[in-house]
């Protein structure tokens, strides 16, 4: 994906820290890593922001930092308790500001990304607007990563019927 100047500018300070850059070393949804599920949903929610004369800085820095939890969520190995689903907003919290300055509005985006499956009502639009960007993003992730293993049972179809009329041809 291809990012504008001004976004790349805003989010500099936290994608060069090296503990955001481990956030690659987790996969978030399928083959997407949790650095890169972060990045699409700060862009988009810095497009939308922006677009209608909201904080885009603040939005895009949150949205950047709202999966800093740094663990497999699909293992327990690491004794934690709770749903993944209900305890990594916290965690993303608690992390993001070991490392960096937030403002309420950076504080509320980060906590409140997971309603409604959380129940704290986000307090800004923003934190609304990066609500339904990250389930887009979630569902665009699964998306390619189904449509990417339906187009491999098609190219095994398509090879298991070229090998048998082969052996068939050549019998």
């Amino acid at each position: 994906m291809n990012y504008d100047i001004e976004f790349e500018t805003i989010i500099s300070e936290l994608v060069s820290n090296s503990t955001v850059q481990q956030m690659k070393n987790y996969r978030q949804h399928y083959d997407t890593s949790c650095f890169e599920h972060c990045m699409n949903v700060a862009y988009y929610s810095y497009l939308i922001c922006k677009k209608y004369g909201l904080d885009y800085k603040s939005a895009a820095r949150a949205a950047m930092l709202h999966d800093l939890f740094l663990y497999d969520w699909r293992k327990r190995e690491d004794g934690r308790k709770g749903f993944h689903a209900f305890t990594h907003p916290k965690v993303a919290l608690q992390n993001a500001k070991k490392f960096f300055p937030l403002n309420k509005k950076e504080e509320d985006i980060i906590l409140k990304h997971m309603w409604p499956v959380t129940p704290f009502f986000p307090r800004y639009k923003e934190s609304l607007i990066i609500t339904f960007v990250d389930k887009y993003c979630a569902m665009q992730e699964c998306a390619k990563a189904y449509n990417a293993k339906r187009k491999l049972q098609q190219i095994y179809r398509y090879s298991y019927i070229f090998l048998s009329m082969f052996i068939l041809f050549n019998a």
